[in-house]
């Protein structure tokens, strides 16, 4: 499982969807000129199933082969005798046929086969965003238009709310071009993992807010002055977009992506790093720096660096996730020192309260798009339910994660269980076998999304106990729409990546003291002297153009 990855795509993938919201309403199944999806497909419904529904299992009425790019990941590289491909033609009359593609050059690959017009019919592990390059040339289909034919699609929209979160997507047309994974809940992953014996030395509670963190800190160093007690990984990109960028309303680090943050309080788009949410983050970051709290590297050494100060006892505190927790963080901190003892703490709380989701967020996962050649085949709608019942339905999302009941899991009133001879993330550890290498199930071509109960079915106890502290908190609504057309994006393109790149340098400069904050109003004026204010308003204008063509 790479879910560092996952989670690192689905952020900095945001793209120009950070300028898409809500906002077309419950018609989920209405093209913009009002056409219902499945009209004029009487001729494309070879293989069908003229019953299916939410609930019913889909099998096709005759043989059927779809095509499919197919992201091969070298931890579990696809094999042609995994029972996934049997058990789900046995159960479907489908047979997928693969395009593979290696991970590491997966979106080149992608474009460069949709440019040329080669695309397959189906098209997964795409990230809300990565869409928006195939629109305008109509390489892929507005699936929005043919919702009607995916009953456990529109069944889960309807039943988890997620209607806000869905029109995110939606484009300047009104459509939307992804079928998203789709979560039940908002899944928060990173945090601070803290060395809990320390803090039971010095009898410290668990912290909750930003200013637990500085005083728990603080009693660290004066217990060990030599050390800083806090120092981090990933070169602070967890630290300001998760760990202190949730409770400022202002995320920087994977946060950051376009650079615009919805200002629920005034109503419009602002730039993210002119914002005075994001100075009070700066701040209170730079305190730990300046307080000799947080480690100065923390910004420039490699995570290697940072998982060996934690083992060794030179810092207590490091970010982190579930996986990070168990697989990198406490092997060889256990192994250096035997009774120490590393937790996750609550997501600390800062000026804007217990929240687990901002503006930014979403319940949307990596998804599918379809290519637009795919409506003229005859398997058209059969091919629409066969996607609808593998990664939206129940039983098919199961089928995804876990496999074939009896022979890679069992399921009871306590949940899921895998055979003693076959692991999957370190539930069996040491097995013969895996579930993704040697059988194909949990992979992340076809595994994503779904109920609470599923995402948390690998779960550790200690890791869903976190999750339900996380879930009491509250979640903002998602930013409104602001989709720009085929020119506005050109336009927003060379001002963004300036932009940001001006911000990030200043943010690491004031964190460090080699900027003073007496000179934040000089930084935004040299924001401003690289267009921030008209990139802003590309923003907001078509924010107001939406709202007023589509509601």
């Amino acid at each position: 499982m790479q879910k560092i990855n996952r989670r690192q795509a689905m952020i900095a993938m945001g793209a120009f969807a950070a300028l898409a919201g809500c906002g077309s309403g419950d018609e989920t199944g209405d093209e913009a000129g009002g056409k219902k999806s499945g009209e004029a497909l009487s001729a494309n419904r070879d293989g069908a199933m003229a019953d299916y529904a939410v609930g019913t299992p889909f099998k096709a009425a005759a043989p059927l082969t779809f095509t499919i790019l197919y992201n091969n990941h070298p931890f579990y590289p696809m094999k042609k005798d995994w029972l996934f491909w049997s058990e789900l033609t046995k159960r479907t009359n489908v047979t997928l046929q693969p395009n593979v593609v290696p991970l590491s050059d997966y979106e080149n690959k992608r474009s460069l086969i949709i440019g040329a017009g080669d695309a397959p019919m189906i098209i997964p592990k795409t990230y809300p965003g990565q869409e928006v390059p195939f629109v305008a040339s109509g390489a892929v289909l507005p699936v929005s238009d043919y919702i009607d034919l995916m009953p456990n699609f529109k069944d889960k929209i309807a039943k988890w709310n997620l209607q806000p979160d869905l029109d995110t997507l939606r484009q300047s047309d009104g459509r939307f071009y992804l079928l998203p994974g789709l979560h039940e809940d908002y899944w928060v992953e990173y945090t601070l993992e803290v060395r809990a014996d320390v803090m039971e030395k010095l009898g410290i509670a668990t912290p909750q807010t930003w200013d637990d963190v500085h005083a728990m800190l603080k009693a660290m160093k004066e217990e060990h002055p030599d050390s800083y007690p806090f120092s981090d990984r990933w070169t602070g990109n967890a630290m300001l977009n998760q760990v202190f960028g949730l409770g400022s309303g202002a995320r920087g680090g994977w946060g950051f992506t376009t650079g615009l943050t919805w200002d629920p309080a005034a109503g419009k788009f602002a730039y993210t790093g002119a914002m005075p949410q994001y100075k009070q983050m700066l701040q209170f970051i730079h305190t730990l720096v300046q307080d000799k709290l947080l480690d100065p590297e923390s910004f420039t050494q490699t995570d290697d660096q940072a998982i060996q100060k934690l083992a060794s006892g030179k810092s207590f505190a490091i970010s982190g996730n579930a996986q990070t927790l168990v697989n990198e963080y406490r092997p060889p901190l256990e192994k250096a020192n035997p009774k120490a003892k590393l937790v996750k703490i609550p997501v600390p709380i800062g000026p804007l309260g217990p929240i687990k989701a901002d503006s930014n967020d979403t319940r949307l996962e990596n998804g599918i798009m379809i290519s637009a050649k795919a409506k003229d085949s005859k398997n058209f709608v059969a091919m629409m339910q066969f996607i609808d019942w593998l990664w939206y339905s129940d039983e098919g999302q199961v089928f995804a994660k876990w496999g074939v009941d009896g022979v890679t899991y069992t399921r009871d009133a306590s949940g899921f269980h895998l055979p003693k001879d076959v692991d999957f993330v370190g539930l069996n550890p040491g097995a013969p076998k895996h579930l993704q290498k040697d059988f194909g199930f949990s992979n992340g071509v076809f595994a994503y999304g779904g109920s609470t109960e599923l995402l948390q079915s690998t779960f550790s106890e200690e890791e869903i106990e976190w999750q339900k502290g996380m879930n009491a908190r509250k979640a903002l609504p998602p930013k409104p729409p602001a989709p720009l057309n085929d020119e506005e994006r050109e336009q927003a393109a060379l001002w963004q990546t300036p932009l940001k790149d001006h911000a990030t340098q200043n943010s690491l400069q004031f964190i460090l003291g080699k900027r003073d904050f007496s000179e934040w109003d000089a930084y935004v004026q040299e924001l401003e002297a690289k267009s921030m204010s008209a990139y802003v308003n590309l923003a907001n204008s078509a924010y107001e153009r939406y709202k007023k063509e589509h509601g």
